[in-house]
């Protein structure tokens, strides 16, 4: 029984871990693409650590060289002038900046095959890494829209609105706004029909007072007037 809930433990320890993952995956890989990053960076700089000691390292051959050929070329001055002690002396010095050139060209070859080694591994790492990040960039754009349709496949979290809710949401405001829009109309024109204004008007209508408004039979009535008020003058 004991062993039965360690395993139950241990098996649901790792079903919340996995979903702990999934639920973080890309603050994982962000986090994973700075490791990465800091890795590349450290080793480009191992690179050129060791492109600049070969460099140091092809310049002290370069100079043991230079120092073997001038020796040679003063012993065997010394040889012609008989001095075969300054010669002898000569010789020995060779021999020692030839050991040197020798050691010194060892260590530029094998500097010369690290830096091959770390060129090639910085490339690839470097071409991996725009992989990465051309992968994150996708992931990215298609986690924002996972979550934007977020309500149709997968159940959101009790804090988050999804976008059927927002619609939703807008078209009982629509209903609210066309309601109160209605109900204004509605109290507008009741106000109108039984205020002290519509009430004039009625009373002017139906004869009691002055009219209110001028109507059609008035205006021709005023113009038929002027019409015959007119007439003397043109005949004169």
């Amino acid at each position: 029984m004991f062993k039965t809930l360690i395993t139950l433990v241990r098996g649901r320890t790792a079903v919340l871990a996995e979903e702990v993952a999934d639920q973080n995956a890309l603050l994982i890989l962000d986090q994973q693409m700075r490791d990465a990053t800091g890795a590349l960076d450290r080793a480009k700089k191992a690179l050129a650590i060791a492109i600049a000691q070969g460099g140091q390292e092809g310049q002290r051959l370069d100079a043991t060289r230079a120092r073997i050929d001038d020796l040679e070329t003063r012993a065997v001055a010394a040889i012609e002038a008989g001095r075969e002690d300054l010669a002898a002396e000569a010789a020995e010095a060779i021999a020692t900046l030839e050991a040197e050139r020798d050691a010194s060209a060892t260590a530029r070859a094998l500097f010369a095959a690290e830096i091959a080694k770390l060129r090639g591994h910085v490339l690839q790492q470097q071409m991996r890494f725009s992989h990465l990040e051309r992968g994150r960039r996708i992931a990215r754009a298609a986690e924002a829209v996972r979550v934007a349709r977020r309500g149709r496949i997968e159940t959101p979290a009790i804090f988050e609105g999804t976008l059927a809710e927002a619609e939703a949401t807008l078209s009982r405001l629509r209903e609210r706004q066309v309601e109160a829009d209605a109900a204004e109309a509605a109290f507008d024109a009741l106000d109108a029909a039984t205020g002290p204004i519509a009430v004039a008007e009625k009373l002017s209508t139906d004869g009691f007072g002055p009219r209110l408004k001028p109507n059609a039979a008035d205006v021709l009535a005023r113009l038929r007037q002027r019409a015959a008020g007119a007439e003397p003058a043109s005949g004169a």
